[in-house]
């Protein structure tokens, strides 16, 4: 077997074995298949495509025994969430130490930001001293002793997808379905989850633009997680507009302290609280030993009266400072947000308008907030993590002309202008309150 003619087998449209794929993907982490030809195959699926059984092999490639999380000696139901990526996603700051405060478990392999979407990461690594290089043990005992783990891969956690994604940023395959869904579920493969809610997110802020195409994803990898023995399912929400007030790390961390203690922009407030609900649902599935159901709205507004509860009295918030704390950084700083890092360079955007605000382009945001400094163009980029954007208005909102209705932050005051222009090409103004705009477009369940 040579992985030449590998290649060419799948330049020319064929379907590859799980043999097949297995021999690229350990034959590159053993050296014997070289980057180059890695990537001329990372091109070959994205122009031609993967089947679903092309597309599992790929994914059990990548999650191999040997490279997995042993949770197998903690008690209690498993569980993890995964967004696909988008502008001001910072629900995992809220959802794990909430699932953790509830007595679920939540081992989650998050990465960080590239172009204009941000990564959890990066989030975490503005929180004075806060390690995010920890091991393979360093996050068993952080789920056994404090419920959750947020950590990124490394050479012991996740290397083969962290490899291919580096791969993939560098030769524009990222967007493609079967390596998108490959990417994610390996991840969550190799974590030894019970259940798993994917927030697939739709719109002009998300890999998947058209709905569609979400669906396409959120099926494939909800087939992926079910066929893997994880109850899952995916909750298709909207990513048009950014999520909540804040876009850049330091920001969304201030926000999510925010949140966990009860003050929450209406938006955010509703997509993590449905996937919550979501999230206890399949919990109580995994207990239960039942396939997971639509849920109703009587349960659903069950399910997020009780994850409410949690936030209301504090458990949430505690949890998160325990995190930080237990990875080495300064949980003062839950407190006193004044102990994360500060702009230098802090600029009103003015309104040019009167009327409403139909539209504020997801992407555009996210573009303006990377110019600030809040973002990288490559994996080997720095980033300014108190660089990014708080948006006063979001989309139904009225403005008047010279109002501020966001305000950047950087400390790169040469790039100000330019990200201003940029964010106000996103932004779409109606002489109408337009109507509002919806959330949660739909949920994929199990076959």
């Amino acid at each position: 077997m040579r992985a030449v003619d590998l290649i060419r087998k799948k330049r020319d449209g064929g379907a590859l074995s799980g043999e097949e794929i297995s021999f690229l993907v350990e034959g590159n982490l053993k050296g014997t298949v070289p980057d180059y030809q890695l990537a001329a195959f990372l091109m070959a699926v994205y122009n031609r495509g993967m089947s679903e059984e092309e597309t599992i092999s790929l994914t059990k490639a990548m999650a191999a025994p040997g490279r997995n999380l042993d949770l197998g000696g903690i008690q209690g139901v498993k569980i993890d969430k995964h967004s696909t990526g988008g502008v001001g996603d910072k629900t995992n700051l809220v959802l794990a130490p909430l699932m953790a405060a509830m007595g679920l478990k939540m081992p989650s392999i998050a990465g960080r930001g590239l172009g204009h979407t941000g990564g959890t990461i990066d989030k975490l690594a503005s929180i004075p001293g806060l390690r995010t290089d920890v091991t393979g043990g360093e996050v068993v005992e952080e789920i056994k002793n404090v419920g959750f783990s947020i950590c990124g891969q490394t050479g012991e956690i996740g290397p083969v997808d962290r490899k291919l994604y580096a791969l993939r940023d560098a030769t524009a395959t990222v967007e493609s379905t079967a390596l998108v869904a490959a990417s994610i579920m390996s991840k969550k493969l190799s974590e030894g989850l019970d259940a798993l809610v994917l927030d697939v997110k739709t719109g002009s802020g998300g890999f998947m633009r058209s709905l569609d195409e979400a669906r396409a994803l959120a099926r494939l990898m909800v087939d992926i997680g079910n066929g893997a023995g994880i109850k899952t399912v995916a909750v298709i929400t909207d990513m048009d507009a950014p999520l909540g007030r804040t876009v850049g790390n330091a920001l969304e961390v201030k926000e999510s302290i925010s949140a966990l203690k009860g003050r929450f922009a209406p938006d955010f407030l509703e997509v993590t609280m449905t996937l919550a609900a979501w999230m206890l649902h399949l919990a109580d599935s995994v207990s239960e030993e039942t396939t997971p159901q639509r849920l109703s709205e009587h349960l659903l507004k069950r399910y997020r009266d009780e994850a409410w509860d949690y936030i209301e009295h504090g458990d949430a918030f505690k949890k998160f400072v325990e995190f930080i704390d237990a990875r080495g950084g300064n949980p003062e700083a839950a407190f006193n947000q004044g102990l994360l890092p500060k702009a230098l360079h802090i600029k009103p955007v003015l309104s040019p308008w009167n009327g409403y605000i139909k539209r504020m382009d997801a992407f555009a945001t996210g573009q303006a907030s990377m110019l600030l400094g809040a973002g990288r163009a490559t994996m080997e980029d720095g980033i300014d993590p108190a660089a990014g954007i708080v948006i006063g208005k979001k989309p139904g909102d009225a403005v008047r002309a010279e109002e501020p209705f966001a305000t950047f932050y950087t400390n790169r005051p040469e790039t100000l202008a330019m990200a201003e222009e940029v964010f106000l090409s996103g932004i779409e103004i109606s002489d109408r309150e337009p109507a509002k705009r919806k959330l949660i477009h739909e949920v994929i369940l199990p076959s």
